[in-house]
Parts: C-alpha cells; sequence; structure tokens
C-alpha cells in the first residue's frame, strides 16, 4: 500500500503517472506506456480535457454510437448515444424503425420548475419565523438581482420561495424550498450561486429583525445546494397505434403480445425487484443520450430513481394500456438537462453530438432523451415477452467474446456462421474457438 503523499495535485502529469505506475504496478512501463496511448495526438485538445478534473492521467474512451430513424413529434431525428453495453444502441435503433412506421413518438414538457434548499435551523416560535421569512422576502430577490439578471432576460430565474417546517422530522430544523426556472442551461452553479446569496441574506436579516429573542437571533445556516430531485420538472414521453398495427416479423399475434407487454409493464408496477431492472433498461437509452450531451447522468440517475419511489414504493416509470383497441405506452422522467453552460460549450464531440440533433433548446432535449428512454423500455420488453433478451443481447455481445480471446478474421468468420443457428454463450464460444484452433 501506497504511503501518504502530499502536494500530488500539483504535480506534473508526467510526474503524476510514473508515480501511480511505478508504486501500484510490477510492469509500470507497460503500464505508461499503455497509459499514454490514449493521450490525444492534439497537444491543445488533450489539454482542454485535462483541465475538465483535477490530476488528469489519461482519457478513458467510450464508443459514440448514432441510433437513426426516431420520429419524434413529425420531426425525424438521429440521435447520438455514448455507452459500452453491446445491445443499447440496436436496441434502440430497431424500436425507431418500428415505430416510425407507426406514427412515431409524440413528447411533451410538462413542468420545468428546478428546485434548490437553504437548510437551517431555528429554536424558537415557528410563527413568528413564518412573519420574519414573509417581512423579508422582497429582499432575497433584490439581494439576487445581479445573479439573476441575464436568466430573467431569458425568462428564467427565481419563481417562489418558501418557508418550509420540517421540525417533526428533526429537531429546530428548517429550510427555504426555492424554485427556479433555468431554461436552456441545467442550471446548478446559477442555482447555488442564488442560495448561498439568499442565506446570506437570511443571515444578516436574522440579526436585525427586533422581534426575535437573543436564542432566536441564533438560527444557524447549515447548508445552501441545489436538489437533483426534480419532480416539477417533468417530460412526458408516449407511442400509441391500433393493437392490429403492431404486427410485424416478430409479432404474429398483436392482441397476443399486447396481453403479454401490459402484463410485464404491471408487473414493474408493483414488483419492486423487476422495477429497478425495468427502469435500468429505460436508463439505457436516457443516460446514452445524456452522456452524449454533456450533461450530468448521475445527476440524473438520482432524480429518476428518487421519482420511482414517490407513492413510497419503488415502481416502474413506465406504464401501458388498451382502450378502444388502441395500444399506448408511456413514460413519465424528470429530467433537468441543459444545452448551454458546462461541457456543453467546451467538449468538441458534446457539440457535434448538439448539432446532429439540431443544437435543440433544454425542453426539446428532455423530450429527445425521453423518447430514448422509452425506445429503449419498448425494445427490451418487446424481446422479453416475445423471443426473450437473451438471443439478441448475446449475439450482440459475440464480438466482445472473440475480441478477448483474439479471434483471427477466419475464426470470426466462421463463429458468426456458426451462431447464426446456435445459441451464443461465453462457453459455446470458447469451445468453438478452441475447435477451430485444433
Amino acid at each position: 500500500m501506497a504511503s501518504s503523499i502530499k502536494g500530488f495535485s500539483k504535480w506534473t502529469k508526467e510526474e503524476k503517472l510514473q508515480w501511480l505506475a511505478k508504486t501500484y504496478f510490477s510492469e509500470s512501463e507497460e503500464v505508461i506506456q499503455l497509459i499514454k496511448t490514449y493521450w490525444n495526438s492534439d497537444e491543445d485538445l488533450q489539454k482542454l480535457h485535462d483541465e475538465f478534473i483535477e490530476n488528469t492521467l489519461t482519457n478513458f474512451y467510450l464508443p459514440f454510437g448514432v441510433a437513426p430513424n426516431f420520429l419524434i413529434n413529425g420531426q425525424s431525428y438521429t440521435l447520438p448515444m455514448v455507452i459500452e453495453e453491446s445491445s443499447v444502441v440496436a436496441a434502440a435503433a430497431k424500436a425507431a424503425k418500428f415505430w416510425s412506421e407507426r406514427g412515431g413518438f409524440t413528447a411533451e414538457v410538462l413542468n420545468t420548475e428546478k428546485i434548490g434548499q437553504v437548510h437551517f435551523t431555528y429554536k424558537g416560535n415557528a410563527e413568528k419565523l413564518e412573519r420574519f421569512i414573509d417581512a423579508i422576502q422582497d429582499q432575497f430577490y433584490s439581494d439576487t438581482e445581479a445573479l439573476t439578471q441575464n436568466m430573467r432576460k431569458r425568462g428564467g430565474g427565481i419563481l417562489k420561495i418558501e418557508l418550509r417546517n420540517k421540525t417533526q422530522l428533526l429537531e429546530n430544523y428548517y429550510q427555504l424550498h426555492v424554485t427556479f426556472d433555468t431554461k436552456d442551461s441545467m442550471g446548478a452553479n446559477f442555482i447555488n450561486s442564488c442560495l448561498e446569496q439568499i442565506a446570506s441574506t437570511l443571515k444578516l436579516a436574522v440579526l436585525q429583525y427586533e422581534p426575535f429573542t437573543a436564542e432566536e437571533k441564533e438560527l444557524e445556516v447549515v447548508m445552501s445546494i441545489l436538489s437533483n430531485y426534480v419532480p416539477n420538472c417533468v417530460v412526458r414521453a408516449s407511442v400509441s397505434c391500433a393493437v392490429a398495427d403492431l404486427a410485424s416479423a416478430e409479432i404474429t399475434n398483436p392482441q397476443e403480445f399486447v396481453d403479454k407487454f401490459v402484463q410485464a409493464v404491471r408487473i414493474a408496477e408493483v414488483e419492486p425487484f423487476r422495477a429497478v431492472t425495468h427502469n435500468k433498461g429505460i436508463m439505457n437509452g436516457v443516460d446514452a443520450l445524456v452522456l452524449a450531451t454533456g450533461n450530468d447522468f448521475r445527476a440524473v440517475e438520482a432524480g429518476v430513481h428518487a421519482y420511482a419511489s414517490k407513492e413510497g414504493t419503488y415502481s416502474s416509470l413506465s406504464h401501458a394500456k388498451v382502450e378502444n383497441g388502441i395500444f399506448t405506452f408511456w413514460v413519465d422522467l424528470p429530467l433537468a438537462l441543459g444545452t448551454v453552460g458546462g461541457l456543453t460549450s467546451l467538449h468538441p464531440m458534446v457539440k457535434v453530438a448538439l448539432k446532429l440533433l439540431g443544437n435543440p433548446n433544454a425542453e426539446t432535449l428532455m423530450q429527445i432523451v425521453a423518447v430514448a428512454g422509452l425506445a429503449q423500455n419498448f425494445g427490451a420488453l418487446k424481446s422479453l415477452t416475445t423471443t426473450g433478451i437473451q438471443q439478441g443481447h448475446m449475439k450482440m455481445h459475440l464480438k466482445n467474446i472473440l475480441n478477448q480471446f483474439e479471434a483471427t478474421d477466419d475464426e470470426r468468420k466462421n463463429a458468426i456462421l456458426h451462431f447464426e443457428k446456435n445459441i451464443v454463450s461465453h462457453s459455446a464460444v470458447v469451445e468453438l474457438l478452441e475447435s477451430l484452433r485444433k
């Protein structure tokens, strides 16, 4: 184990790399060379990547692929997707093609509110605190004017500041629950800056409020931070068609397919163990597009899964029904996304991804991302309720297994031909390679 070191962040990249390789790897020179092969030959581009985070050593590549044939609100899209899972892009593209022939996807933004909170403790009369917050409301807005000026010009800003009494959950705990609209930016830095100013205003105003006792003036701000839970920043994506129109090469009995499909969704609505995997499938599409467009997929994941638990039990994010012979499948997702600021204006491939999508505003991107999630979910459920998930997934995974065993071009051709009629498994591929190599 390495001993503690000081000043690591101030070392050069070469010094960090040398220390890491020699401290943790017996084959240090090979590791150094491997890491350096992922450096970009364009020094300016590499410098840009190096400065995204601290202590950068190299680049970690993920595939950047595209899924064509997405018809969304009557407009055609090709979606950029960044992901390592072999079958995701293929499933998305297949679902997109399927629905492009049946009217496409519909999407709408239901709301765009985002939340930030100033958490504080207060020992005193709750009604007196309420009167105090009411009295300084205007000051909160005036003290943040410089921060919100540009956002207000775009139609956003602070929408509401309300006091919430949480003392039934935690002794002396209150919060200022602040609602924002950040328009085309994700708005994390904007929200946090506003919250810190609101907290500063609160602390100063408390000391000057004469009705407060000495103890009440000891109000203490614990922290000021945005929330990644955005239940009022929601987009809905859906598909719908007559049951009979679902007929295809794989769906020979549309009514039987729909019955199983709807039942599969209902199982995910009531069974958390299934719901987690069900929703993970939705997030395959969501995360891939969120990553490609330079947004924060960890924030999206956290908010989405909290939303899936909003009724007290973890449940499916998507829903399905059949009414009067019409099949409808939809998903509601809380998505706080941006198309300006952060990596959207820095990462060259993010710029490519956004341009590919027609340089959408935040609301349009929300709709596209929700559609990607719904398409992914439809593809997975369609496979599960017809051929089974492994057939397609393992055939896509075949290339990875062949790469793992360094298969030659001839071995690849033989393997692909063989597994057109045989079930793919890791052991089956190994067995085939061993027989070919004899």
